[in-house]
């Protein structure tokens, strides 16, 4: 591909979104911090106190270290400027230490970190076209920027879209290997970029209809991939093979008895299973086909746990779910593998591969719908349907994110940023495809201001019932449930889209 033209010179106006999100996340510190923040707090203690040796043994706290042993490296770096904070944050059995010192530091942490992020935005704002003359909330660029640095729900996110898309295919390569051994969570998009850099960097040529031709294919590069893959992946697992304890790692990073769902279900295929099993089962009760005292405690009264059992629908595997998330994507690989179309056809495979493990994947969080989300951004600010399918998806993964900040003095705060960034999504796709129509059809509206209803009944009218103490998990399963159906819908606009678009378009904005 060849890169487009860069962003205009005057660019105060990143560098103002850039330090306003850092300010607003500076003006949050003393907010609401959920469970992760001790998970890492335990993570930091057992890295500066422990040898390696006992890292992935240690388990003093039920947040024992399942991440790749490269973020394990990450957190003893941290560590030692946590010290200069509060030692105290750095003892192992300070289970849920949370002095304002150490509150500070694992904010800062993250804020600090966000450079990478901003550097990472401006890398993909340049695979963009800009149209002199536009105003600034007519430029992709922007929109783009505002997208991803005030996206709702965003954690992290890498640079490598912006190096794969300007063909920096070895520097891609390398940032994915290292992002894999920071968290292997980013295996669900593993296969997009190994079938897109064998099939787009390991052969040179293509014929001129654009399939592959085979006798271009190169050795020496994919020699030099797999150095480079393996050595990243050498640096960071060595040491523990070194230990004889890769079983014991990677029972940590994959560990198959936390159950098919979190306790609050990720709005996915699952939730949608789980709810039938239970209406299966409620109906089999009340017409007498089921004995209510032989189904699972769970399925009837327990609500949302980890290890949810069914009643009628067969029970889902660890196998199951990689044969359907494979089946998910299969069509996407085979797209990308037979008419790669550029970076616009690998971050489509990308979206997919992203959304299709979601779906289909065995104990997915609900936050790693932000792995989908994030990549469409740059597809939403190329093409009018893209742009559709990201309004769908965004603000429906957005809202499932809610249960997540449940306390009452997050509410307002909540709320307020999600109809900001919303209301910026819609007003601002609307400008940028001005011709041709609304970006989203009378049944797509009707469901997204659903979820107004849906909160008004989940935080203000259900908390009054005499159903709170009886079914305190309802308000949560009716969240994951409606927000399911608007995934799953955006999951097959998104394939409807990969299966009919054509291989070139008329009017790009991307290359």
């Amino acid at each position: 591909t060849v890169m487009a033209a860069p962003m205009t010179n005057d660019q105060s106006w990143f560098y103002a979104l850039a330090l306003g999100v850092s300010f607003l996340k500076c003006l949050l510190i003393n907010a609401y911090h959920s469970t992760d923040f001790e998970v890492h707090r335990n993570w930091l203690a057992l890295t500066h106190s422990l040898p390696v040796s006992q890292w992935y043994y240690e388990a003093t706290s039920e947040w024992t270290l399942d991440y790749p042993p490269l973020f394990a490296w990450f957190e003893y770096g941290l560590s030692h400027i946590a010290c200069f904070f509060d030692k105290e944050m750095l003892v192992v059995p300070n289970l849920n230490y949370a002095s304002p010192a150490t509150v500070l530091f694992q904010r800062l942490s993250v804020i600090v970190a966000d450079v990478v992020f901003f550097y990472a935005v401006k890398e993909c704002c340049k695979c963009l076209r800009e149209d002199k003359g536009k105003d600034l909330l007519g430029k992709p660029s922007f929109i783009l920027t505002v997208l991803l640095l005030w996206n709702f729900g965003l954690l992290i996110v890498d640079r490598i879209l912006g190096d794969l898309a300007i063909n920096k295919h070895f520097e891609g390569a390398f940032l994915f290997s290292v992002l894999l051994n920071l968290k292997h969570i980013y295996l669900y998009i593993a296969p997009a970029y190994g079938i897109y850099l064998l099939r787009c960097f390991c052969f040179t040529q293509s014929n001129a209809d654009g399939s592959l031709q085979w006798r271009s294919f190169s050795v020496v590069r994919l020699v030099i991939l797999g150095t480079i893959v393996l050595s990243t992946f050498a640096v960071s697992f060595g040491p523990f093979i070194a230990l004889g304890q890769l079983p014991q790692v990677l029972s940590r990073l994959f560990p198959f008895k936390r159950g098919l769902c979190h306790a609050y279900w990720a709005p996915n295929i699952w939730a949608l299973y789980n709810i039938a099993d239970k209406a299966f089962s409620i109906l089999g009760v009340k017409f007498r086909l089921l004995d209510i005292n032989k189904l699972p405690k769970a399925s009837m009264t327990g609500g949302l746990v980890q290890e949810f059992q069914h009643s009628v629908l067969p029970s889902v595997s660890p196998l199951a779910t990689l044969v359907c998330t494979l089946l998910s994507i299969l069509p996407a690989l085979f797209k990308i593998w037979h008419r790669p179309n550029g970076a616009r056809g690998f971050l489509r495979c990308l979206v997919i591969c992203a959304l299709g493990s979601f779906m289909f994947g065995w104990h997915v969080h609900e936050k790693a719908i932000m792995m989908a989300i994030l990549p469409l951004s740059l597809l939403a600010v190329d093409s009018r349907k893209d742009a559709g399918i990201f309004l769908m998806l965004s603000v429906t993964s957005h809202y499932s994110l809610f249960p997540l900040l449940f306390t009452t003095q997050e509410l307002p705060i909540k709320i307020f940023l999600m109809l900001l960034f919303t209301i910026f999504s819609l007003a601002s796709l609307k400008t940028l495809f001005r011709k041709g129509g609304a970006l989203l059809n009378p049944l797509e509206v009707t469901y997204l201001l659903g979820l107004i209803p849906l909160e008004l009944i989940c935080e203000f009218v259900y908390p009054l019932t005499v159903w709170q103490k009886t079914f305190p998990f309802l308000p949560l399963m009716l969240t994951s449930v409606y927000c399911a159906l608007g995934v799953t819908y955006a999951f097959i606009r998104l394939y409807i889209s990969l299966l009919t678009c054509s291989d070139t378009t008329k009017k790009t904005k991307m290359q």
